[in-house]
């Protein structure tokens, strides 16, 4: 019997392969080589933004792969798969795991991101959401309404949470999700940027955890190191 996504990817790592707007990488063939990357290295499952480039990566990795769309809220801060038509989208190349903003801020039709995600599962059978929330409370909200997932991939991009990013990893805020949700994959995301962090997320109960800049941002990588060289050069 062929292996659900999430057993494939209990207790492993998770690339995230994204690239933004002025990146030499941001196109489907750089981010699959991204991808490519990240097979060779021993990640479980690559997480893609993009409809374009996640069909791209769907077609030429051998690895389950979590999709998602970005836009942006009113305030500027970030919405992952923010519309049904970008849901659908997603459905029609045959996304395993679908993200969407469980966070409780409105969006399509007035919805909260729990109300979203309950709309989300009685419009499409058979489509599996992972919400990316920010806080325990939006957590609980979105497994109630039925997704089959979370993920702590927001804590530290909302409004109330933006405190956080300026810290490492939220790794209390995970312990009390996993210890809220018992039964439910909570995934890890968010400032995980070296392996000891990595580490400590499947320490704390993770399901699994997700790795993006610290693996596929070679700009924000070079950045820590010349800010460390400046640093050291001017004591």
């Amino acid at each position: 019997m062929e292996q659900s996504i999430f057993e494939q990817v209990h207790g492993r790592l998770i690339v995230s392969c994204q690239a933004e707007e002025g990146s030499p990488f941001n196109s489907p063939e750089g981010v699959c080589a991204f991808a490519e990357c990240a097979v060779t290295g021993g990640a479980a499952a690559i997480r893609s933004c993009g409809v374009e480039k996640t069909e791209y990566i769907i077609n030429h990795i051998q690895l389950p792969v979590i999709g998602l769309t970005k836009s942006h809220f009113d305030d500027g801060f970030v919405r992952i798969t923010g519309s049904f038509a970008e849901v659908e989208q997603l459905i029609a190349i045959h996304t395993p795991l679908i993200a969407v903003d469980g966070t409780f801020r409105q969006r399509e039709g007035g919805l909260t991101g729990p109300e979203y995600i309950r709309a989300i599962k009685q419009r499409y059978a058979g489509v599996s959401i992972m919400a990316d929330i920010s806080t325990v409370e939006e957590a609980v909200a979105c497994r109630e309404a039925g997704a089959d997932c979370v993920s702590t991939t927001l804590c530290g991009y909302t409004p109330q949470t933006a405190e956080e990013s300026k810290h490492g990893p939220s790794v209390e805020m995970l312990k009390r999700c996993v210890e809220a949700l018992p039964g439910c994959p909570v995934f890890a995301e968010g400032r995980y940027n070296t392996p000891v962090e990595a580490a400590s997320a499947i320490e704390a109960g993770a399901w699994a955890v997700v790795v993006g800049s610290a693996i596929t941002r070679p700009h924000i990588i070079t950045q820590w190191f010349a800010d460390a060289v400046r640093g050291a050069a001017v004591k």
